[in-house]
C-alpha cells in the first residue's frame, strides 16, 4: 500500500479498527516467520484499518533490533500493498531512532513509538526523547503515553507543534481529564488511539473524548466478532456494546486477570482455541495454565457457536 504523506497515513488509520498481531515463535522461541505471514496474511483480509507489528502484543520489548526488523519486513512483504505496516520503536532514545531508521528502510508506513524501557523522566525528557525520534524519519509517528512515558496535554500540544510528521497519541492511561484536557487543546491535530487493555472495554466511552478508534487485541482470534465489537461502537450502539461486553469480554476479562502477564499469553492461547496454533510466550511472560485455557477455549467456542 502506497501511503505518501504522514497525513495520510493518519485519514486511514482514524477510521478503522487497528490489528497488533502476536509474533510467533518456534519451539526454541526464535521468531517462526512463515507462521507469523501465514496468520497477517489472514488478518489483511478481513477489513482492518491497519497493522501494528511487533508492538505490545506482538511482544516487541521481548525483541532484539535485529528481529524487529525481521518481524517488520515480514509485515511490509506479505501485507504491505493492501494495509498500512506501522513499526515499533522501543528502548532508549538511541536505540528507538535505529529502530525508526531501520523501520523506513524496511518500507512500514509509519511508526509506533513505546515508551523508553525502565526509566523515568521528566516531561522535557519525555519531549527531548518523542522529538528525537520524530526527526530521525519521515514516516508518520504514534506516541503511546503509558507507564513511565504519560504525556500530559502541554507537552502533547508542543510536541505536535514542532513535529509536523507526529500524528497520533496512543492513550494506555484513561485518565479522562487528561484525555479531556489533551483533545480540547489540539483537537484533529492528532488521531486518538485507545491502548488500554483491552481495549474494547473502553472504546465506547473514550469515544466522547475524541479517540475514535482502537488497539484490538482480540482481532487475533475474533476477528469477526472484534468488527462487530468496533462498528456497534463507532455508531454508538449502547445495547449491542454492552451484550457484546457482557457475552464475551468481561468473562474474557476474568480470564485474563488471573496472572500477569496473560494480557498476552491469553491471545496466543485463544489463537490456539480457533485452530491456529499461536504458540508460546517468551520470558518473562508466561502461558495460560491448562485449567486456564481450557475456560477459554469454552468461552470462545461459546461465541462461536
Amino acid at each position: 500500500m502506497t501511503l505518501t504523506t504522514p497525513a495520510e497515513l493518519a485519514a486511514r488509520l482514524a477510521t478503522g479498527l487497528l490489528s497488533f498481531p502476536v509474533t510467533h515463535f518456534d519451539d526454541d522461541l526464535a521468531f517462526d516467520e512463515p507462521r507469523y505471514r501465514e496468520h497477517l496474511a489472514w488478518q489483511a483480509g478481513l477489513g482492518v484499518g491497519g497493522l501494528f507489528a511487533a508492538g505490545g502484543t506482538g511482544e516487541g520489548f521481548s525483541l532484539t533490533s535485529p528481529e524487529i526488523d525481521a518481524v517488520v519486513r515480514a509485515a511490509v512483504g506479505e501485507v504491505g500493498e493492501r494495509l498500512p505496516v506501522v513499526a515499533p520503536a522501543t528502548g532508549n532514545t538511541a536505540q528507538a531512532t535505529a529502530q525508526a531508521e531501520a523501520a523506513e528502510r524496511a518500507g512500514a508506513a509509519g511508526l509506533l513509538l513505546l515508551p523508553p524501557y525502565l526509566t523515568e523522566a521528566t516531561q522535557a525528557g519525555l519531549i527531548a526523547h518523542v522529538s528525537a525520534v520524530c526527526r530521525a524519519t519521515a514516516l508518520g509517528v504514534i506516541v503511546y503515553s503509558r507507564a513511565n512515558a504519560v504525556l500530559d496535554d502541554v507537552t502533547v500540544a508542543e510536541l505536535a507543534e514542532h513535529n509536523p510528521n507526529l500524528i497520533g497519541l496512543k492513550d494506555g492511561v484513561g485518565d479522562i481529564e487528561r484525555m479531556t484536557r489533551t483533545y480540547a487543546r489540539l483537537g484533529d491535530r492528532l488521531i486518538y488511539i485507545g491502548g488500554l487493555p483491552t481495549a474494547e472495554t473502553f472504546a465506547l466511552p473514550l469515544l466522547q473524548l475524541g479517540v475514535s478508534t482502537y488497539s484490538s487485541a482480540l482481532y487475533n482470534f475474533l476477528p469477526e466478532y472484534a468488527l462487530r465489537f468496533f462498528a456497534a461502537v463507532r455508531a454508538q450502539d449502547r445495547p449491542t456494546v454492552y451484550q457484546l461486553l457482557n457475552d464475551f469480554v468481561i468473562p474474557y476479562l476474568d480470564i485474563r486477570d488471573r496472572a500477569r502477564g496473560y494480557p498476552v499469553s491469553i491471545i496466543k492461547a485463544g489463537l490456539t482455541a480457533v485452530g491456529r496454533d499461536g504458540g508460546r510466550v517468551r520470558p518473562p511472560l508466561t502461558d495460560l495454565t491448562p485449567a486456564d485455557r481450557a475456560d477459554l477455549t469454552a468461552l470462545i467456542d461459546k461465541v462461536r457457536g
